[in-house]
């Protein structure tokens, strides 16, 4: 079985990602992309659909052992994890160096001390656990081969195969080192080239020393935001500057549940929340990446704006789902692709719009046709902005007016008209301001509760939505506005768990929803994270501040959060490390820091 979905360690290259459970097994890779098939996915499944395990030797058929110790190498992505064993200590690096050529996951075991019998057991299989590979030898390196794929194992230690798996047996002294590499390489080409394991770590290091120096936040809780930002850089695919919402597919929101949903592609909202925390960190050329992928993504068609895009901005995402994998934990069924992407979600204009505003105002290089882009999408929203929507949670029931939908409608308009009176664009100024006058005033009639003092979900329905949370953070109300500290004190009443996390909305357990989905789910990390935002914003600092420690708690002793926490299992839930999560992690350290409203 899987480990506990915090048990797992990230490493990356800025192409894809593997995570690493505390045993120093691999459970999840895909290769070479984030939403490539998976080489390792027992993660989903069982080690009969590939694993790659490596630490001190144990007995047949006992546990393999944990770590005793593990962590992140400075400000980096680079794992070392340690085992303290009868027979000694015993350290494992794991990395995957930024790549310029085939990509490489790069495992170093080093002896500390004693003499530690050690084991490495590699099980590939293609196409998500499916596909068996022919695996043999080739001027000494072993070559795993199936379809278009192959992977290439290189070590110096001795390796042999039974039962369909790549063993390798060795003892460890003190000062010993021991490298294994395996590299991917479309199957029809040469083999790729022998691996530098120790020059390959010295460059990866240098990697992230160097981008981890470009931070401009030096508050006082810059280690959980540069691990939140190191986070963010890992999910962004270098090649077209598309950022994944997480490098997992069907972890599952509720343990046993059908929720589940792969969240390897570019969510537009995601991304664009990401863009705005790297610019407000010091991070540009992330920001002019994302832009020109955005510009990509969506040119010729920006009336047909989806949600969501593959990482060089693809547009086909067709869901399926993978019935010989049984989920974890049993949560099936485990999909890829999403069949959201063609969803209609008037927030998403909001949240480009935003994110463009925002390159604007910190001084990125003009771009004409981002401004023509931001125009264009302006247009839609003249004729669309009244039609009822998925909203922010791709609900799979039937369409309704959002309130936060409508919100963000406003953004976007707003935020145009002031690039208008920037003088950087030009448009019909004077109709468009009675069109954001009219988008506010339809919002503020017909979806706020007169007699509970809220904003509700939608119009006319008595549900609340924790991304109602998010007007005074776009300014569409001041804080101080009394429907919107109404609406912060409902959503702490009726959306608050025990602990004070926020659920994202009423689920109906059973019984479909307004989801149109059955089950529940956890409570939604980033709107806890929303909470804090607003609690500073309203002036009650010292409550923002101990909800933003104890969500800082949650993450695992790596720093890496999921989607969701649930509150009855006290574990973390959902895909896996989640950008929706550590952005907003990143937003509320900002604001708290510049509010003063921190301990120590």
């Amino acid at each position: 079985m899987a480990g506990r979905i915090e048990d797992y360690a990230l490493i990356g290259d800025m192409q894809t990602a593997a995570l690493v459970c505390r045993d120093g097994t691999v459970d999840w890779l895909c290769l070479p992309r984030f939403d490539s098939h998976a080489v390792f996915a027992a993660l989903l499944g069982t080690d009969e659909h590939g694993f790659w395990r490596l630490g001190p030797a144990s007995p047949a058929g006992a546990e393999p052992p944990r770590a005793d110790r593990r962590r992140y190498v400075g400000d980096s992505l680079i794992l070392e994890s340690e085992w303290d064993t009868p027979r000694g200590t015993v350290r494992v690096t794991d990395f995957m160096p930024p790549r310029d050529g085939a990509p490489q996951l790069i495992r170093i075991v080093e002896g500390i001390s004693g003499r530690v019998p050690m084991r490495s057991a590699l099980r590939m299989r293609f196409s998500y656990g499916r596909v068996v590979p022919w695996v043999h030898q080739v001027d000494n390196r072993t070559v795993a081969v199936a379809g278009p794929d192959s992977i290439w194992l290189d070590t110096e230690a001795d390796t042999y195969g039974k039962n369909l798996t790549t063993y390798s047996d060795f003892t460890v002294a003190p000062g010993d080192r021991v490298a294994f590499t395996i590299s991917w390489q479309p199957s029809h080409r040469q083999p790729p080239a022998l691996p530098d394991p120790e020059g390959s770590l010295e460059a990866t290091s240098d990697f992230w020393r160097e981008w981890v120096e470009h931070c401009t936040y030096h508050g006082p809780y810059r280690e959980a935001v540069v691990r939140s930002l190191i986070t963010l850089k890992a999910l962004t695919y270098a090649p077209t500057g598309g950022i994944v919402a997480a490098p997992t597919t069907s972890l599952p929101e509720d343990i046993g549940g059908s929720r589940n949903w792969d969240y390897r592609y570019t969510w537009l909202r995601d991304a664009a929340i990401t863009l705005s925390s790297l610019l407000r960190t010091g991070y540009r050329e992330e920001a002019r990446a994302w832009r020109e992928w955005l510009l990509r993504a969506v040119a010729g068609d920006p009336e047909n704006l989806q949600i969501m895009y593959g990482i060089a901005g693809e547009r086909e995402l067709g869901e399926a789902e993978l019935d010989w994998l049984p989920g974890y934990e049993g949560s099936g069924p485990v999909r890829v692709g999403n069949g959201a992407a063609h969803q209609l979600q008037l927030d998403v204009y909001g949240e480009v719009t935003e994110a463009l505003h925002l390159a604007h105002m910190t001084g990125l290089a003009r771009n004409d046709y981002a401004s023509l882009l931001q125009l264009k999408l302006i247009e839609y929203l003249e004729r669309h902005w009244d039609q009822p929507d998925e909203g922010i949670w791709e609900v799979r029931g039937p369409r309704r007016h959002f309130v936060h939908s409508k919100v963000m409608a406003w953004v976007a308009v707003d935020r145009t008209i002031k690039l208008i009176e920037s003088g950087d664009a030009d448009g019909p100024l004077e109709r468009w301001r009675e069109m954001r006058d009219d988008i506010h005033r339809d919002v503020c009639e017909k979806g706020y509760d007169k007699e509970r003092n809220t904003f509700t979900q939608s119009y006319g329905s008595k549900e609340l939505d924790a991304s109602l949370l998010l007007i005074p953070q776009m300014g569409f109300l001041p804080p101080d506005d009394k429907r919107v500290i109404g609406t912060i004190e409902a959503i702490q009443r009726e959306l608050s768990t025990e602990d004070g996390f926020v659920l994202r909305y009423p689920t109906s357990g059973d019984d479909a929803g307004v989801d149109g989905l059955e089950g529940d789910e956890g409570a939604f990390l980033a709107c806890s994270f929303w909470l804090a935002d607003d609690l500073a914003m309203i002036g009650r600092v010292d409550e923002a501040r101990k909800l933003f420690e104890k969500l800082l708690a949650l993450r695992n002793d790596l720093g890496l959060l999921a989607e969701e926490w649930d509150p009855r299992l006290q574990r973390q839930v959902g895909n896996f490390p989640q950008a929706f999560s550590h952005v907003p992690l990143i937003d509320t350290a900002l604001r708290l820091t510049a509010s003063g409203a921190y301990g120590g």
